[in-house]
């Protein structure tokens, strides 16, 4: 045994706490109490699971609850994806019997209120955006982006030229699922370089202009962090082309009351509720991924939509010309309470949310380019990315070793090695929630770690050194997984 951090470690298998004659229950005995079971059923030797008793299986998970990193104990800078906290008002808002206790199958006639709710989301959403219709139905960001393109599709196959536009263009900046959308809505992806800036420009997209394309699918700001400053021009041309314009929403957060998408060219968003609009995220979910169209695109949004009727709401799955569903029943309803709620709070003054991003973001790269190195001069706003490539050349300490050795300072690391255009990328988001005090911690903790690199790199090389679980062989557990527990041969379990 050993004592890390104040936690008791059991070697070699600390999962291995199991005990013969420990017992965590206390069930009647007497007669009947065994069940009755046809012989074919039963088992022919006990189960080997752990047997402790309660305050050890309290103690375990607890113990394991603890080495888990999350937003509730410390800053959470994970580039692109926002990981921000989410006031806990809005968790017991989604307890509210009126939402907790609804079933999926129940009529339009008994949940008007919450589909009032639901279309009231909408109609915010597209304020926020410009957009002139919004469909909730989308679970993820992923499936947002999917659906969008869907729609595009079907918009297409309306115009008779669904077979002639089969090219999206993708800039190199664009998040990761991007190109898989496309293919899974049966377009080719096309990728588009990012200009010396690190943005699109027009020459550049023009140039793959022609009656092909189907649209041009473009983060913004992209994951440089950069605003695309051309993309109103960009889109113009895009359109002449007969092609539509993609935004991915993913970064909302930088843009919230400041920028609304419609204005400026785009045909078609997803919102990550789970980002910018107060749900948890993480974990696998629920998430949310809504999509906002122009009216030429209103009619193939996905069914069923909400319409009003008089005083009371219900579900209209008369629509010719939809996609369909994309998902079961209304989306992830608790999700859009905490989004409603979030948006209501705020009310006309959103965009405080974009300006403490782009303040916390803009701080940490002013503070810290003095030691990592930053690929583009270009401003950015609520991200900033910085590489390796200079530190890596002088200590042999990469960007994987830094985000390692964070771990020991208690803070979770940035993404790492995204986006793919930068050398040894390290991605910082902070979002509005941190405090000057958190963001100076974080700069401290770095510096300190820059400085080890060059006096003591193996020191950082090897980190973590203070968790639960030291560093892991990420090469052999990406090429062999272990994707199910078995017990260990000499466990102690019965």
């Amino acid at each position: 045994m050993e004592l890390r951090r104040g936690i008791l470690r059991r070697e070699p298998d600390i999962f291995e706490i199991g005990r013969k004659g420990h017992v965590g229950y206390s069930l009647p005995g007497g007669e009947g109490a065994e069940p009755s079971l046809p012989e074919h059923l039963k088992r022919s030797e006990p189960p080997r699971l752990p047997t402790v008793t309660e305050v050890e299986a309290v103690r375990h998970y607890t113990r394991l609850s603890h080495w888990n990193h999350s937003v509730e104990l410390g800053m959470y800078p994970l580039g692109s994806c926002t990981m921000k906290y989410n006031p806990k008002l809005h968790d017991t808002l989604t307890r509210m019997p009126a939402f907790s206790r609804m079933h999926p199958m129940m009529d339009d006639a008994s949940i008007t209120e919450q589909l009032e709710l639901l279309k009231n989301l909408e109609d915010a959403l597209c304020a926020i955006s410009g957009f002139d219709a919004v469909t909730l139905q989308p679970p993820a960001g992923a499936a947002g982006e999917f659906t969008g393109l869907a729609v595009i599709k079907a918009a297409l196959k309306k115009r008779g030229e669904a077979d002639q536009r089969i090219r999206v263009l993708v800039p190199d900046t664009a998040h990761g699922t991007n190109p898989a959308s496309v293919v899974l809505n049966g377009f080719k992806p096309v990728s588009v370089q990012t200009g010396p800036e690190g943005y699109l420009t027009v020459d550049m997209v023009r140039e793959h202009l022609d009656d092909t394309i189907a649209a041009l699918m473009v983060t913004n700001p992209n994951t440089l962090g950069i605003y695309e400053r051309e993309l109103k021009e960009i889109a113009e041309e895009v359109h002449k082309a007969g092609g539509y314009v993609y935004m991915d929403g993913a970064n909302f957060n930088a843009l919230m009351g400041k920028v609304r998408p419609a204005d400026i060219g785009v045909d078609v968003m997803h919102f990550n509720l789970h980002k910018t609009f107060s749900t948890p995220h993480g974990g696998g979910g629920p998430g949310a991924g809504p999509v906002g169209v122009t009216s030429e695109l209103e009619p193939y949004l996905p069914v069923p939509r909400i319409v009003q009727d008089g005083d009371d709401y219900r579900l209209d799955w008369n629509r010719e010309d939809s996609i369909g569903k994309v998902h079961a029943f209304l989306g992830n309803f608790d999700v859009f309470v905490r989004a409603y709620a979030y948006i209501l709070e705020y009310g006309h003054h959103l965009e405080t949310v974009t300006e403490r991003a782009v303040l916390n973001a803009r701080y940490l790269r002013a503070r810290l380019e003095d030691v990592l190195e930053i690929p583009y001069d270009t401003d950015t706003l609520h991200e900033a990315v910085f590489t390796d490539k200079t530190l890596k050349k002088e200590t042999g300490v990469t960007t994987m070793d830094i985000a390692k050795r964070l771990l020991d300072h208690g803070v979770h690391p940035p993404t790492v090695y995204f986006p793919l255009i930068v050398p040894g990328a390290f991605m910082v988001e902070p979002t509005e929630t941190e405090s000057k005090a958190d963001l100076d911690y974080f700069v401290d903790a770095v510096k300190s770690i820059i400085q080890e690199a060059h006096e003591n790199p193996e020191l950082v090389k090897s980190a973590p050194h203070t968790t639960g679980i030291r560093r892991l062989d990420e090469t052999r557990a990406a090429r062999k997984p272990v994707l199910r527990w078995t017990p260990a041969p000499d466990s102690n379990s019965q």
